[in-house]
């Protein structure tokens, strides 16, 4: 896979957890705006430590597992896919769970 394998582990993500939004009906993709609240700290905090990181040189990313496409202060997009799938497939798991257990009360 090579310059692939971090892209390809984030698709595995969603392909996991994105049934759980049909299967447990856990309605994160029809509230968008309670995805952004999830997204959006995430962003901001890991976005900024990580551009800073790699600026000191502290952190890096071994060029035969990201594709070489990276935002202007050298952060790869597979960092930045990261930092929006899986925050979004926790929350995805997150509420599946909690309409699991609403079930499981229920019954």
């Amino acid at each position: 896979m090579g310059k692939y394998e971090y892209l390809a582990l984030l698709g595995a993500c969603v392909l996991i957890t994105l049934p759980l939004e049909f299967v447990f009906r856990a309605r994160v993709w029809r509230r968008p705006r309670r995805a952004l609240h999830a997204l959006v700290p995430v962003l901001i905090v890991f976005g900024t430590w990580d551009v800073i990181a790699i600026a000191l040189g502290h952190w890096w990313f071994n060029p035969r597992f990201v594709t070489g496409v990276t935002l202007p202060p050298g952060l790869p997009i597979e960092e930045l896919a990261f930092f929006l799938v899986i925050p979004l497939c926790g929350l995805l798991t997150y509420e599946a769970v909690n309409t699991l257990m609403r079930w499981v009360k229920r019954a």
